[in-house]
C-alpha cells in the first residue's frame, strides 16, 4: 500500500540518525569509558569445569596479594538472594516448573564452564587477575551432559540429581484430539526433524558495570549497558540485594548492541554493588570477549520434529510439533518462556485449523539460554518454513503455490490462530507475489543452468513469516520545554543502537516546528525517568512513539494556550514554526524560549498510550545461493525482502534494522556454531573458532515494504526490530537445501551449513 509522501520530519521522513556523528567519531560514551575517581577493578574467577564438586582453598594469600582490596566467595555474601527466574510456563497439570537455586557465586557444585566462583577487587585489573591465580580450587569431577539430544537419555548425567531427570518442565498447547483426528483422515503427512543451533550473542560491546555506594544517602548506583534500567533495578534490588528499589539508581550510557542478552541481570552487577559498599569506593568490572562466550546467556539450541497433515490438494489440515529446548544448567531470567512464546507462532501465516505442540525444556551442563533477537519466534518460523518447503516437494507443488493455497485469506482477517494469536491485518499472498517479482523467481532456471555449466550448484529459497511483537502495554513519555526553547523527551525505552533519539525526535520536531537538533532524548537513568519497560520484543517504537506523539500534542496545546494570552488571539489562529508560535498569516509571534521564561512553572506534558494486543509484522524473504561442490563454500548471490510493517516511521532506520537482522540470521545459517566437547568444555570460545559474518559474506539486500496498517497500534505501526532475523534463516537454508538437492541429491542439511558440512553432505550423497 502506498504511504503519503513525508515532510522534512514526522512520520515516514528519511531522517539521518542524529546519534551517528558522536558514535562514529569516537565520542560515544559507553560504560567502559566512564572512570570514576578512585575506582577499583574487579575480576571474576570462573569454573574451568562443567560439572564438579568444589572446595575453595585458603584465601589469605590472594587477599594479601599486591593491590588486592577484597576477595568475595559465596560464604562472604550469605544475605544475597538467588539469581531469579522471572518468566515461567504452566505445565499440563497446572503447576509451575521448580526453579533450582542459582547463587550469585557458586557454593559447592559447578554446573557449567564459566560459572562464577570468586570476585576479586584490586587497584588494577592485572593485580586482580594475579590474585585469582593464587586461589586454589579443588575440583572433584562429575559426569556431564552437553548435547540437547542426549539430555533425556536414561544414562545421561544429571544436572540436578534430586530431580531424577534432566527434564526441567513440560508444556503443551493446542487441541490434541482435533489434531489426531485430522491426521487420521489426511491424504498425506510430511515430517521434518531439524536442529536450531546454539548461538553466542556477540554484541560489539561486551558487558561491563560500575558499582557505587553513597554512605550519606544509603543509595547504590549501578552504571551498566542494559536494555532497560527500571527492570534491572527492580530485580537487583528486590530479588538479590533485598532493598527498596528507590535505593538503587541504574544509569545506562551508550550501549553497543543488546539483542535480548543485555536485558538480564548477571552476577557481576550485584557483586560490584556489594563490593562498592564494603570498600567505600567505586568498583568497575569489564567483561572480556572470551568471558562473554562462557558467562552470558546463549540463544536458540532447539531440537524439533514437526508434521503437517494435508488433503489431496496440499491444503493444511493440522500440525504437530515436538520441541526439546535446552535451558542450560539453570532456568535463566526468562529462559523457560522463550520456546513457549515461539510455539504460539507455530502455524505462521497459514490457515491450519488444528495444532498440538509439546515442549520439553531440558537441563544440560552448559551456559543457560534465554532471549536472543526474536526470542522463540525465529525458531518457530524456521521449523515451519522448512516443513512447508518439504511438503511442497512431496506434493509436487512449487514453494509459492503451496503457500498461496494455505495463506490465511485477507477476507478472513482478523483471524485467530489455534494458539490464540489474533492477526488483525495483512495481505500475505500480495507481499509474496511482490517478492517473487523482485527476485525474478521465474528466471531462476536459466541462472541455475549457467551455474551448472560453471560447475556450481545454484538454489533458491523463500520464507514467509509472521511474528508477534510490541506486546500489550504502554510506555510513558514526558516532553519538556526548556528555557532556551529546546525540547527534552524522557522515556523508559533503551536504545542499543536502533536510533531512538532520531525516531522519537523527528515526531517531536514536526509537532513543534523545530529542527531535530533542538530535541534531546533522556533514557537510561532511573532517577530522571519515572518508569520504563525497556527495549525488547520490537516494542520501543510501536509502544513508545504513540505516547511521544500524544505528549507532544498535549504540550503543544499548553504552549498555544500560553501564547494566545501573550498574542491576544485565539488558539485556533496559532501555528508553531521555526521555534516560535505565530499568528497564521502575520509576523506576530512569540518564541518558545519566551513562553518558557514567562511561565510560572516548568512546562511539560506526560502521556502513556495503552495498547491492548500485540502487533503482527509479516513478510517474504527470498534468497539465492551458489555452492562450490569442490569446497562446500556457499555464496549468497541475491536477497530480496518485501515486508509489511504497518507504517514506516523512518525508512533509513527501518532498512538498517532489517539489514542487521538478516546478517545475524545469515551468521546462524551458514557459520555460527557453538560447540562443546563431551566434558562440557566450550571449544568454540573465541573468534578463532566461532565465525561471525563479515561484509564480504553479505549480498546486496533489496528491501521494500508493502504495508497494511495495524489496527491494534495507535499509529498503525507493527514493529521491525526482529523481523530480519525471523525471515532470513529459513530463506537461506531453503535455498541451500534446494541447491544441494538439485546438484547432488542431498536430502537435508541443518544449520550451520558451513563449508565443511556442505562438502561432507555432498560427498556422502555422491557415495
Amino acid at each position: 500500500m502506498n504511504e503519503m509522501a513525508p515532510g522534512k520530519f514526522g512520520m515516514g521522513a528519511p531522517v539521518r540518525r542524529k546519534e551517528d556523528s558522536a558514535l562514529i567519531t569516537g565520542h560515544g560514551r559507553y560504560t567502559d569509558d566512564i572512570r570514576p575517581d578512585g575506582a577499583l577493578r574487579a575480576y571474576v574467577l570462573r569454573s574451568s569445569m562443567a560439572h564438579a564438586r568444589i572446595r575453595i582453598g585458603d584465601l589469605d594469600e590472594a587477599r594479601n596479594a599486591e593491590g588486592v582490596a577484597m576477595v568475595l566467595v559465596a560464604a562472604d555474601i550469605p544475605d544475597l538472594g538467588m539469581m531469579p527466574n522471572k518468566a515461567s510456563v504452566k505445565q499440563p497439570d497446572g503447576s509451575a516448573p521448580v526453579v533450582p537455586p542459582r547463587p550469585v557465586l557458586v557454593v559447592d557444585t559447578v554446573r557449567h564452564v564459566g560459572e562464577p566462583i570468586a570476585f576479586i577487587v584490586a587497584d588494577t585489573i592485572n593485580n586482580a587477575k594475579s590474585a585469582a591465580e593464587l586461589i586454589e580450587i579443588d575440583y572433584d569431577p562429575l559426569d556431564a551432559v552437553v548435547d540437547t539430544a542426549d539430555a533425556l537419555s536414561p544414562d545421561a548425567a544429571l544436572v540436578w540429581p534430586d530431580r531424577g531427570s534432566n527434564l526441567a518442565y513440560t508444556a503443551e498447547m493446542g487441541d490434541a484430539e482435533a489434531t489426531r483426528a485430522a491426521f487420521d483422515t489426511a491424504h498425506h503427512v510430511t515430517r521434518i526433524e531439524i536442529v536450531n543451533n546454539r548461538l553466542v550473542c556477540n554484541y560489539m560491546e561486551p558487558r561491563s558495570c560500575i558499582g557505587e555506594f553513597d554512605a550519606t544517602s544509603g543509595r547504590y548506583t549501578l552504571t551498566a549497558g542494559t536494555q532497560g534500567g527500571h527492570g534491572m533495578r527492580d530485580v537487583i534490588a528486590g530479588d538479590i540485594l533485598g532493598i527498596d528499589a528507590k535505593d538503587l539508581r541504574v544509569i545506562t550510557p551508550d550501549v553497543g548492541g543488546g539483542f535480548g542478552t543485555k536485558n538480564f541481570v548477571y552476577p557481576e552487577y550485584p557483586l560490584a554493588l556489594v563490593a562498592a559498599k564494603r570498600l567505600g569506593k567505586p568498583v568497575k568490572w569489564v567483561c572480556e570477549r572470551t568471558e562473554h562466550f562462557v558467562a552470558d546467556a546463549h540463544g536458540r539450541d532447539n531440537l524439533a520434529v514437526a508434521e503437517v497433515a494435508m488433503d489431496a490438494e496440499g491444503r493444511f489440515l493440522a500440525m504437530r510439533v515436538d520441541l526439546i529446548a535446552a535451558m542450560g544448567a539453570y532456568l535463566h531470567q526468562y529462559g523457560p518462556f522463550i520456546p513457549y512464546l515461539g510455539l504460539t507462532m507455530s502455524t505462521g501465516l497459514y490457515d491450519i485449523p488444528a495444532l498440538h505442540a509439546v515442549l520439553k525444556g531440558v537441563y544440560t551442563h552448559t551456559v543457560p539460554t534465554d532471549a536472543y533477537r526474536g526470542a522463540g519466534r525465529p525458531e518457530a518460523a524456521y521449523l515451519l518454513e522448512r516443513l512447508v518447503d518439504k511438503a511442497a516437494a512431496e506434493m509436487d507443488l512449487s514453494p509459492a503455490e503451496i503457500r498461496r493455497r494455505n495463506f490465511v485469506p485477507t477476507d478472513a482477517l482478523p483471524y485467530t490462530t489455534p494458539t490464540g494469536r489474533m492477526y488483525d491485518t495483512g495481505e500475505f499472498a500480495a507481499h509474496m507475489d511482490t517478492a517473487l517479482a523482485a527476485a525474478d523467481w521465474d528466471g531462476f532456471e536459466a541462472r541455475a543452468g549457467a551455474s551448472a555449466a560453471a560447475g556450481k550448484y545454484r538454489g533458491i529459497g523463500m520464507a514467509t513469516y509472521v511474528e508477534a511483537c510490541a506486546f500489550a502495554g504502554s510506555e510513558e513519555a514526558t516532553v519538556e520545554l526548556g528555557l532556551d526553547g529546546s525540547l527534552t523527551l524522557l522515556i523508559g525505552t533503551q536504545s542499543n543502537g536502533q536510533g531512538h533519539a532520531t525516531a522519537y525526535g523527528q515526531i517531536i520536531a514536526e509537532q513543534f516546528g523545530v529542527d531535530l537538533d533542538k530535541v534531546t532524548m533522556i533514557q537510561g537513568d532511573t532517577d530522571r525517568v519515572r518508569r520504563g519497560g525497556g527495549t525488547g520484543g520490537s516494542r520501543s517504537i510501536p509502544i513508545g512513539l504513540p505516547s511521544v506523539l500524544e505528549a507532544s500534542k498535549t504540550l503543544v496545546k499548553k504552549i498555544k494556550d500560553l501564547a494566545a494570552d501573550k498574542l491576544e488571539t485565539g488558539v485556533e489562529d496559532l501555528e508553531l514554526m521555526d521555534g516560535s508560535v505565530r499568528v497564521v498569516g502575520t509576523d506576530r509571534a512569540v518564541t518558545l524560549a519566551e513562553i518558557a521564561a514567562g511561565a510560572p512553572e516548568p512546562i511539560a506534558a506526560r502521556e502513556a498510550v495503552k495498547q491492548a494486543e500485540a502487533t503482527y509484522p509479516n513478510g517474504t524473504h527470498i534468497c539465492e545461493v551458489e555452492i562450490d561442490p569442490d569446497t562446500g563454500d556457499t555464496r549468497l548471490v541475491d536477497y530480496a525482502i518485501v515486508d509489511d510493517f504497518g507504517v514506516t516511521v523512518n525508512p533509513l532506520l527501518l532498512a538498517g534494522q532489517v539489514h542487521g537482522g538478516v546478517v545475524q540470521a545469515i551468521g546462524q545459517a551458514l557459520m555460527e556454531h557453538t560447540v562443546y566437547d563431551a566434558d562440557g568444555q566450550l571449544i568454540s570460545a573465541s573468534f578463532l573458532d566461532y565465525q561471525m559474518p563479515r561484509a564480504a559474506d553479505i549480498p546486496d539486500i533489496r528491501f521494500e515494504t508493502r504495508n497494511v496498517p495495524s489496527t491494534t497500534n495507535a499509529l498503525g505501526i507493527k514493529g521491525a526490530g526482529e523481523a530480519g532475523t525471523i525471515g532470513a534463516c529459513p530463506a537461506v537454508m531453503n535455498a541451500v537445501n534446494d541447491a544441494l538437492r538439485r546438484g547432488a541429491g542431498v536430502a537435508q542439511i541443518d544449520m550451520p551449513a558451513t563449508p565443511s558440512r556442505v562438502w561432507e553432505a555432498i560427498a556422502a550423497a555422491r557415495s
